[in-house]
């Protein structure tokens, strides 16, 4: 009994260490990245649409980085034969992949372009600081904001339009993603894109044509019309489905916009290497659907091994086949009997 007694001790002893332990203190991480040095000359971020990103960031040193947004009010094509106006940063849903690193030091230009009715502001969850930048970027038709902040935490982040009233501006198309990687950078992978999940709660029915105007009640009632990825139904088929060769690693940066709906993020005939579960930095392996909260993000990688169309889909499965939420992997290359083959 003695023994036993002695051991439990030990171990309660063990883990009041380990929640006292300095190394898993954020607030001790967030002082060690909030004291890293900029050098180098000042870099302007390049607009990239989606699905496509900025070029990793290796292991360059942190520096000063500017990130020009416009938020927009403009017509758009939500299905085939349907129109809707959204709202959008850099003129896409999602907006502008923002990719920095940490300790890197942000020059944020907010602008709101002149022809357009509502003010808009932008809360970058990646920023420590009130509102997310949101306070600080509240812009009229025909002005700019600009705000500075230093990245401390490393992860993949949500920003969205935070202006009231705020689930409008989401549900309008106003969101993207920022990727602070980490000292060194990410591992190398051979291709790179970046999805994104919103919905669209619009006056007529799914794919009923012409231009719609937006529908509150349905977006209170959480019944969208449309769950879509990159702002259109179908937005990665055809011509615009993503591309991949057999034994390429692939890299998907995926947020889930929202404004309500979580994301069973799935690719059909695939399973996820890796998960940075919640797009921050633990990571789960062997994932077959990741489930991502409006507001969140994840990255997830996987080797493709077989050639063939691999398709894209929230698994809330009547959201992909029926509202939109679907897209397509095309792999090519040769094929793997040893992998998959039909018998008969």
């Amino acid at each position: 009994m003695k023994r036993i007694l002695t051991s439990l001790v030990i171990v309660l002893f063990a883990l009041q260490a380990c929640k006292q332990n300095p190394s898993d203190d954020s607030s001790a991480k967030s002082e060690n990245t909030m004291d890293i040095k900029v050098s180098g000359e000042t870099e302007t971020q390049a607009i990239v649409n989606p699905p496509m990103v900025p070029a990793p960031i290796g292991d360059r040193a942190a520096k000063k980085v500017v990130v020009h947004l416009e938020a927009t009010e403009e017509v758009g094509e939500l299905a085939d034969g349907v129109t809707y106006k959204f709202w959008t940063f850099n003129s896409t849903v999602p907006g502008t992949f923002i990719r920095i690193r940490v300790g890197d030091e942000v020059e944020l230009h907010v602008t709101n372009r002149s022809d357009s009715v509502m003010p808009h502001n932008i809360d970058l969850h990646a920023v420590n600081g009130p509102g997310g930048g949101a306070e600080a970027t509240n812009v009229a038709p025909g002005k700019e904001a600009i705000f500075n902040f230093k990245a401390l935490n490393p992860g993949l982040y949500v920003y969205h339009c935070a202006a009231a009233p705020v689930p409008l501006h989401i549900a309008n198309g106003m969101y993207g993603l920022i990727l602070v990687e980490p000292a060194g950078g990410l591992p190398k992978v051979d291709r790179e894109y970046y999805i994104m999940q919103g919905e669209f709660y619009t006056k007529g029915k799914t794919d009923e044509k012409g231009l719609q105007e937006f529908d509150q009640d349905k977006g209170v009632d959480e019944r969208p019309t449309y769950v879509v990825f990159n702002g259109k139904k179908n937005a990665l088929m055809g011509k615009n489905a993503l591309e991949a060769k057999v034994g390429e690693t692939v890299r998907l940066f995926v947020g889930n916009g929202g404004p309500n709906l979580v994301s069973s993020f799935h690719v059909i005939g695939e399973i996820f290497d890796r998960v940075y579960i919640e797009g921050g930095s633990k990571i789960n392996e062997n994932v077959q659907t990741t489930v991502i909260p409006a507001g969140g993000a994840a990255i997830v990688e996987f080797k493709v091994e077989e050639p063939g169309d691999y398709v894209i889909v929230d698994h809330s499965i009547f959201r992909a086949f029926n509202k939109g939420a679907i897209g397509i992997l095309k792999v090519t290359g040769e094929k793997n009997p040893k992998i998959f083959h039909k018998v008969k």
